[in-house]
């Protein structure tokens, strides 16, 4: 990628929050009269980003047609349904019985589906209201970002707690209530919270002071941020590439505690006999819930590294990437999770089909 003059640098940055902001007029205007208005640019920049932005904005309703946006809009509002009739059975079981509040595996596990439902529901939310053209200030929608990072960060990290309890009981059983009792779990827990408030801090003071005095009402959309803001402003892109790059380390160190305990309980004989498909089942879950929450963050990361290097080629392709990555790969992780792990647990299980009515057959003996 060729060195580009500071000045020209800076012009284009400018056109583009310009843009963004009548692309939020524009895109309000539109939802709510249901057809295109005309759009006032600024003169001065680039001509042909002008052209492509330009060209973008105005054949919206071409480039995502109302069936497809749609579809688009209603995987978060079904991830917040699949969350919202489990999550708080399961939450609320563990809380008010004894003998499941005092265990370690269970605080965690209640503590990452809560972070969960909760970036779900802000997440559906402003699904909802970017659907209906609502346009928010500038606090509102930073408060918004801050609350989805938050939230995000909290449920990673509490991953990584439950990878590290898993850990100490299988490789130091003997002194695994000495090392990890319940109290300290609870700090843990707080503590977690804590950084998950203190690290999204950086990434969105960075997008408050690039977007302040631009306008007074945005769209806060997060996947038309990542390619109207993000894709064209150097500090935004630095700052998320490392937010990225340290939620890729967490998630790795995740997998390798999962690969050092299935390495230990293989030479321990867990694998052989009948515990072998229980133990199976068990780590096919936490893999599988790896690997989809590996997926959005490489995709992000591989889109960060693109606009360093190449800049918007497609912004058409860059949309609709960045719709299925934010609307479909974000939320498919956290709408199962409470069914792969409350399903998993005999104890929640039970918990989850006695508050629906559903029972289970027994089995009839024959009478000899």
């Amino acid at each position: 990628m060729g060195c580009e003059d500071p000045e020209a640098m800076e012009e284009n940055q400018q056109l583009v929050r310009s843009l963004h902001c009548a692309f939020s007029k524009w895109y309000n205007s539109s939802v709510r009269a249901e057809g295109p208005m005309a759009m006032s640019h600024q003169t001065n920049g680039s001509r042909s980003l002008k052209i492509q932005m330009e060209d973008f904005t105005s054949k919206w309703q071409a480039l995502m047609p109302p069936r497809h946006t749609s579809i688009m809009h209603v995987c978060p509002i079904l991830s917040f349904l699949a969350v919202f009739f489990v999550v708080p059975v399961i939450v609320g079981n563990i809380l008010n019985r004894p003998q499941m509040y005092q265990e370690t595996r269970y605080i965690l596990l209640a503590n990452v589906l809560l972070s969960d439902l909760l970036f779900v529901t802000v997440y559906m939310l402003s699904t909802c209201l970017n659907a209906a053209g609502v346009l928010m200030l500038e606090w509102a929608c930073t408060t918004q970002l801050f609350l989805l990072a938050a939230l995000f960060s909290s449920g990673i990290l509490s991953t990584m707690a439950m990878v590290l309890d898993t850990l100490l009981a299988v490789l130091v059983p003997l002194r695994y209530f000495a090392l990890w009792p319940v109290s300290r779990t609870r700090r843990a827990v707080a503590g977690i919270w804590a950084v998950s408030l203190l690290l999204p801090a950086g990434v969105v003071g960075v997008f408050t002071w690039y977007l302040s005095g631009t306008c007074n009402l945005h769209l806060c959309s997060v996947p038309v941020l990542l390619v109207l803001n993000v894709s064209y402003s150097p500090p935004l892109q630095l700052a998320m590439l490392l937010s990225v790059a340290a939620i890729l380390l967490i998630l790795l160190l995740v997998f390798s505690g999962y690969v050092a305990v299935c390495c230990r309980t293989c030479k321990a004989g867990v694998w052989k006999g009948e515990s072998s498909s229980r133990a199976k089942g068990t780590f096919l879950i936490h893999y599988l819930h790896l690997f989809l929450s590996f997926c959005p963050m490489l995709v992000l990361a591989y889109k960060l590294m693109w606009y360093c290097y190449y800049g918007v080629q497609d912004l058409r392709v860059d949309l609709w990437l960045s719709l299925v990555m934010c609307n479909v790969l974000l939320m498919l992780p956290k709408a199962l999770a409470p069914y792969l792990y409350g399903f998993r647990y005999r104890d929640l299980r039970k918990a989850l089909l006695l508050f629906y009515g559903i029972r289970r057959g027994t089995p009839i003996e024959p009478i000899t």
